[in-house]
């Protein structure tokens, strides 16, 4: 199996993961990430700036379970570790993942035994574990929150059983980096006695001074803020259940903390899906939230799916990759692979930017990435399609794309395909736009759903937009030659698009 592992511990960061190419393609990697609660298997394959799951697989194993009060690894947490390895190891081999890199963090880090275990690892498994620092550790993640949100500004959190760390993003680049005991499972000895709120608001304020306080922005890196924000959704009754960038203002996050104090543990493992090991953790995990609000004061707490295992990945891109879009990587990979015409989403875009002149940088990235995707659910059943866009824009795994941008693009593609404002099954999604960006969703799925007859989503089109905003006049020119792609069926499109933008129509052909 050795194809599939490192033959001894090492800096992973250090290590080549993919080889970048001009086709944009990422080798698949994996990544054995042993923390203190979970240990997971995650292999990475497609576009290299917006990876895709292969495949991902978790084990909690409680490693860190009793190391507060024993300072060795749970004995228990430790063979089930270790089983769950080497079982990775040979998926790896079996899924020709290439290297498998193993990091481990805060509780191999700190317990007695933690380099017995990484010797055990490697002599039985082959695999081997590189030991994060809790700065290295701060970093990756912070790096993995980077991977999705290119230019992010704030402060990453990043809590596991045993640790809490943090880091400084400002405009893309991370800065200080720190560590601290305040993980659940290290606190947990202290629960139920007094001393619990003064050791969270003792480690809390030294953070606080170290590295400052002036964030807008909380990312939250996690499998138990992660089980909060799944909470606070099911309580406001949020109809997008996607964790990656959902949101909370500091009074939901915080009413939300003070409700699951008041829970037991069943009900809240009921309500969230959760497991009973990682909900045993939350309202601890609650508590050091409360507590980073108050002293931390930021305006929006925001939920991050990435953290340590893409941020090694975004360690090992050359800059020239960070800097590229990782929405639009991610399109142009999905439209290679399903659409039935791939290079003819870029045609679309180039036809249609004529009807959407001063608009934002931010909305025609989200129109680029509408044309890319207009196709790639083509294979579903006609009565369904509209559907399946819809479904497949806004839950798919597309980083650089906030809940009101997935909406949008879902609600563009669903117009793609549905030309009607009649009730949908996603009435409650949709509403969570605003009245302005549901009408410019919709123009955007007619003038792909015309854009797209004009020539059967075959490149190119003959032919041109022009928008008249003055006279309210919509024209299309054509040339000569393609004068007989204009049938009855792409008139019917191009006068629905046209009442869209309340116009009228001219056709010219030169």
């Amino acid at each position: 199996m050795g194809a599939t592992r490192t033959t001894r511990p090492q800096g992973v960061w250090d290590l080549p993961l993919f080889q970048y190419s001009a086709k944009r393609r990422l080798e698949r990697v994996g990544v054995v990430d042993v923390g203190s609660n979970s240990v997971r298997l995650v292999i990475f394959d497609g576009a290299a700036r917006s990876p895709a799951y292969f495949f991902n697989e978790k084990i909690l194993c409680g490693l860190g379970e009793g190391l507060a009060r024993s300072g060795r690894l749970n004995p228990t947490g430790r063979q089930r570790a270790l089983v769950a390895i080497r079982r990775f190891v040979m998926l790896g081999e079996a899924m020709k993942s290439g290297p498998l890199y193993g990091v481990a963090t805060a509780a191999v880090r700190e317990a007695g035994d933690g380099a017995d275990f990484c010797a055990e690892v490697l002599r039985e498994t082959g695999l081997g574990l590189t030991v994060a620092s809790g700065e290295e550790e701060a970093r990756l993640s912070a790096q993995g929150v980077l991977l999705g949100w290119p230019g992010a500004d704030g402060l990453m959190c990043d809590i596991g059983g045993s640790s809490m760390e943090m880091a400084g993003i400002r405009k893309g680049a991370v800065g200080r980096c720190m560590s601290s005991p305040l993980g659940p499972q290290r606190l947990e000895p202290l629960a139920g006695t007094g001393d619990l709120d003064g050791e969270i608001k003792r480690r809390v304020a030294r953070l606080n001074r170290e590295i400052g306080n002036d964030y807008k922005t909380l990312f939250l890196v996690g499998g138990s803020w992660r089980a909060i924000a799944r909470l606070n959704m099911e309580r406001r009754n949020y109809p997008l259940k996607v964790l990656h960038e959902y949101t909370m203002t500091p009074q939901e996050a915080v009413e939300t903390a003070d409700w699951i104090a008041e829970q037991d543990v069943a009900a809240l493992r009921r309500t969230s899906g959760s497991s009973q090991e990682r909900m045993q953790l939350v309202p601890i995990a609650a508590q050091v939230l409360k507590e980073l609000i108050s002293q931390f004061g930021p305006k929006t707490i925001a939920t991050s799916s990435y953290g340590i295992r893409e941020g090694l990945l975004y360690e090992q891109m050359p800059k020239s990759l960070r800097k590229r879009d990782p929405l639009i990587e991610a399109c142009i990979h999905m439209e290679r692979s399903a659409a039935r015409n791939p290079g003819f989403g870029k045609v679309l875009y180039e036809f249609l930017t004529p009807l959407f002149k001063g608009v934002g940088r931010e909305r025609k990235r989200l129109i680029r990435a509408a044309c890319l995707l207009h196709d790639v659910t083509w294979r579903a059943h006609p009565d369904y399609r509209a559907d399946v866009c819809f479904d497949h824009a806004t839950r798919a795994n597309l980083g650089g794309l906030d809940h009101n941008g997935r909406v949008f693009l879902g609600t563009a593609l669903l117009h793609r395909y549905k030309n009607t404002n009649a009730h949908t099954a996603f009435d409650d999604v949709i509403a969570l736009l605003d009245e302005a960006d549901q009408r410019d969703a919709a123009v955007l799925g007619k003038a792909m759903r015309f854009g797209a007859m004009v020539s059967g989503s075959t490149a190119p089109i003959h032919g041109q937009l022009k928008h008249h905003r003055k006279s309210a006049v919509l024209e299309l020119v054509l040339e000569n030659p393609a004068r007989a792609l204009f049938g009855e069926v792409v008139q019917t499109r191009f006068e629905s698009l046209a009442r869209a933008l309340d116009c009228t129509t001219r056709l010219s052909v030169n």
